[in-house]
Formats: C-alpha cells, structure tokens, sequence
C-alpha cells in the first residue's frame, strides 16, 4: 500500500507471468540471480539506451550480492504488491533475456494529485543480443496490461 491507496485492488488476481512467441514472463526472485546479473552486465550501455531508462540511475555498476539484494527487494514487493518486476526467459533456451517492471508513478499514489492519469509506469529492457525483440516485447506487454491488468492508464516508452 502507498498512503491509503493499494496499487492494484486487494480482489486483483496479479498474473503469474505471460507467454508470447520467443518469451515468457514470470515473476523475478532470488533464483534468478545469478543468470539476470550476467543478462544486464553485459547489456548496461543498450539498456541506458533503451526508451524510458533515460535518468532512471539504473543500470549501474554493482556486485552479484547487491543484485541478489536488489531482486529480493523486488520480490518483495511483488509479494506485498507494491509493484511487480518480471524476468523475461527465452522460450527456447530458458535463458533470462530481459526484464519487466510495473510500479505506481515513481513517488507518487495512484489517484492522489501529481499521479496524473496514470496508473502505472512500465519498464523493460532486453540484452544487447535480443535487441530485436525489445519492440515484440513492447507490443506483447501493453496488450497484456489492457487485456489483463486493472490500470486505466500506464507510461510506457513506446518503441519504433
């Protein structure tokens, strides 16, 4: 909860993932470790490159145990949902690819003044060798947060 507003409604059933095509989503955590650390260390410059990261302050330089760190945080939200990050796998390999996260306006609560119409504001990323699948991810989850998701409204960096 932000303030006196939930994030999502307590009756929301939060998907457990999503799969389209070369990918598929399910909810980051501590197992991933190991395996989204090597995916965005070898990505930072065309994560920062990628739409809507621009000031964001991450990616950036840290260890293994402060990932791990970081993805408990996650995690915990997830589970107390204050917001909801996803590792992206490759269908094919399980490989992670890439990354989703779905969090309220950064220091701001849905439907309180400053939030604006949104809802929502939505991030992912791809490693620098799936760049061509950033777009297809882009595509399959704004049509998955309008079919599935509670929000009227999210900013989501468009692709090209």
């Amino acid at each position: 909860m932000m303030g006196d507003q939930l994030f999502v409604p307590a009756d929301f059933a939060v998907p457990d993932g999503l799969t389209d095509g070369e990918f598929r989503l399910e909810p980051l955590g501590a197992r991933h470790n190991a395996a989204d650390y090597a995916a965005w260390t070898a990505s930072t410059g065309h994560i920062q490159a990628t739409p809507g990261f621009a000031g964001w302050g991450w990616p950036h330089e840290m260890s293994l145990a402060e990932n791990l760190r970081d993805l408990k945080r996650h995690a915990r939200d997830f589970a107390g949902r204050r917001g909801f990050t996803y590792t992206v796998l490759s269908t094919a390999t399980g490989d992670v690819i890439g990354c989703v996260y779905i969090y309220p306006p950064r220091g701001e609560s849905p439907g309180h003044p400053g939030a604006g119409d949104r809802d929502a504001v939505v991030r992912s990323w791809v490693r620098a060798d799936h760049a061509a699948l950033d777009p297809v991810l882009y595509r399959a989850v704004l049509a998955w947060l309008e079919r599935d998701w509670p929000f009227r409204s999210v900013e989501y960096a468009p692709r090209a």
